[in-house]
Formats: C-alpha cells, sequence, structure tokens
C-alpha cells in the first residue's frame, strides 16, 4: 500500500523529567501566548508533541542547551538526524521546523522586551528544507469499489459504519466533521432544495477554537444507509444527540452514549475490505471527482463544499482533462453537452 507513515518511541517521560526546565518553560510559555489569541486546541497540542520531540534530540544529541543558543550547525544536525535515523519524511521535517520557526518568531517579536532576548535572532529558516515530496500515493476510488464497501457492510450488518462511509461519500466532508454530526441534521426541516440535508454550522477546518463555522451539505443518495442505521439505535434503544457513538458502562453498570471520537479501526478495516489504502480524504476527492463528471459548474461545486476558490476543484478533482476528451469532441467536431444535478447521484 502506498501511503505510509514512520511513527518513532522517541518521547518517554523519563527523558522529559532530564530535559532543560528552561526548554520546557520557555515552550510552554509560547502554547500559552498561542491559547491568547485563540489558536486550535488542535493546533496546540500539535506544537507541544513537537516540541517534545525536539528537546529529547536536544537532550540526547545536543547537550541539552537552551533553545536561543543553538546554532545553524546544530539545527542541521537535528534535521540531518530525524530524516536518516528517525527515517522522517521531509515534509514532516518541514512541519517540526515550521513549529520551532514560530517559537522563534515569539522570542523575536513578544520577548523582545526582556534582557535576556534582546539579542535573540531567528535561525531556524536559515537552515535549507530537504526537497518537499509526495510520500502517499493518493487512493482514487471508483463507484463500484464505494457500492460494494457499501453493500459488505450492510450485509454484516454495520450500519453505523455504512452510515458513516456514505455521509462522507454524499458530502465530501472531511473525518472531523463527520464526527461532529447529529441526528437532528438529517430531519425534515434540514432537507433543502428537494434533493440534500443541509446541516447546522459546525466547526470546519480555520484557525480559534471554533474554527471555520459553516454548514455541510449531505445529498439524498446517504439516505438508505442513514435509515439503515436510525432503524438499528431506535431497535436498540440508542438515545443521543450524536450520529455517531461509543457506549460506555457507568458504575451501576447502565449503558451511556457518547459522541465518537475516534474512526481508526474503520479505516483499517476498510483498507483490508478494498485491497487499498483507505483515509476518509480520499471520499472528498471522491466526491468532487463524481459532481465533475455530472458537469456540474465549477461555482455549484466550489459552493457545495464551501471552497473560498475555484482553484480547489483542481486539487480535489481526479479525473484528468484529457480523460474527457470523448465527452466533447468527436469527429465532426465539439459535441453539445448536457449538465447534470445532485440528483443524478
Amino acid at each position: 500500500m502506498g501511503r505510509s507513515t514512520v511513527y518513532n518511541h522517541i518521547v518517554s517521560q523519563e527523558k522529559m523529567d532530564k530535559v532543560n526546565h528552561e526548554n520546557i518553560e520557555l515552550g510552554e510559555d509560547w502554547l500559552e501566548y498561542l491559547q491568547s489569541i485563540d489558536r486550535s486546541p488542535q493546533s496546540i497540542n500539535a506544537y507541544r508533541n513537537d516540541l517534545r520531540i525536539f528537546w529529547v534530540w536536544n537532550l540526547d544529541f545536543n547537550k541539552n542547551k537552551f533553545f536561543t543558543e543553538l546554532t545553524k550547525r546544530e539545527v542541521a544536525k537535528f534535521q540531518n538526524h530525524a530524516i536518516n535515523t528517525w527515517g522522517w519524511s521531509p515534509n514532516r521535517i518541514r512541519r517540526v521546523k515550521s513549529c520551532l520557526s514560530s517559537l522563534s518568531n515569539y522570542i523575536e517579536n513578544v520577548l523582545d522586551d526582556e534582557e535576556e532576548f534582546q539579542n535573540f535572532k531567528p535561525i531556524i529558516r536559515k537552515i535549507e528544507n530537504p526537497v518537499k515530496n509526495v510520500v502517499r500515493e493518493k487512493t482514487v476510488l471508483t463507484d463500484e469499489e464505494v457500492e460494494n464497501l457499501l453493500k459488505l457492510l450492510v450485509e454484516r450488518k454495520e450500519y453505523e459504519r455504512a452510515a458513516g462511509v456514505a455521509i462522507v461519500a454524499f458530502s465530501g466532508m472531511r473525518k472531523a466533521e463527520l464526527l461532529q454530526m447529529k441526528v437532528s441534521f438529517f430531519d425534515d426541516d434540514h432537507f433543502v432544495y428537494d434533493a440534500m440535508w443541509k446541516t447546522d454550522k459546525i466547526r470546519t477546518k480555520g484557525f480559534g477554537k471554533l474554527g471555520h463555522q459553516m454548514s455541510k451539505f449531505i445529498l439524498y443518495g446517504a439516505k438508505p444507509y442513514i435509515d439503515l442505521w436510525m432503524k438499528y439505535r431506535k431497535e436498540h434503544g440508542i438515545d443521543s444527540e450524536w450520529m455517531f457513538i461509543t457506549k460506555i458502562r457507568n458504575e451501576n453498570g447502565e449503558l451511556q452514549y457518547h459522541q465518537r471520537k475516534d474512526v481508526s479501526a474503520w479505516v483499517d478495516d476498510f483498507s483490508d475490505i478494498l485491497g487499498v489504502d483507505f483515509y476518509f480524504h480520499c471520499l472528498r476527492h471522491y466526491t468532487c471527482t463524481r459532481l465533475h463528471r455530472l458537469n456540474l459548474p465549477s461555482h455549484v461545486i466550489q459552493e457545495f463544499f464551501g471552497w473560498a476558490s475555484s482553484e480547489m476543484l483542481q486539487i480535489y478533482n481526479d479525473v484528468r482533462a484529457e480523460d474527457e476528451f470523448e465527452k466533447y469532441f468527436d469527429k465532426d467536431g465539439v459535441k453539445e453537452t448536457t449538465q447534470g444535478s445532485f440528483n443524478d447521484l
């Protein structure tokens, strides 16, 4: 399978206890600053993890030096170690160096009135990044593959999973957005244009704790799978506002239902079923590509996804223009074509 990620067990509590306390304090000050300017908790957690990795490398291989005393040579040594010892991809190197560079900017721009940091000069970006490359081979799913996956999940009576796949396949929403779906979003009051559901505003990708708030559209084609899951919930007494749930027994042995936070087990199982590497974002490409094949105008697809720019269509449309020449040309010249609609899905 093409998509792979190198994970390293680099950080341990034992090592963190030995890390230069000044580095930890500086890093936490920066993260508190990010909270004060409303950076998202997810971004802050990612930065904290990246910092811990760098602090441990600095402990093990760089004499536990204080961050502001680092030299360009030492930053280059960290980059070399990450690539050739830990097996990191260029993309991951860039991400961690971006974190360290942002910390440097904080020191330069916010702490510059403190005597200790007055002469500090950022150096992280002076070290050239490794060439960026694509380390994950994109998975392009066909209609048949998606239909077969849904069919098998229904046969297995895995209705929650089937509903999840269907909702993403007929909306193109991100995994994090899927887990914010509520049962109420799929009632008659949310059904619009006689073709789709329009959810209440949810958190989508963006800056701040609330991210970018926007509604999502789910096409009617997802209905059979949503219905099966709703029927199962009713028969089994699952009472929760959240569409996707986890079950936990309280101290009295009673079942309680909570919002599902993780679908990694689903992803692994779907990969085994399909025989290709599955990830929910490939369904985002799948949805955009299907809408394009129906000849929907670009501005309609753009509005459906809530994209600020039509340039995103080029990223998520997996059909090459040459593959569609037959739709538009024949021996007599240019064909007349008709546009499809959402109801054709």
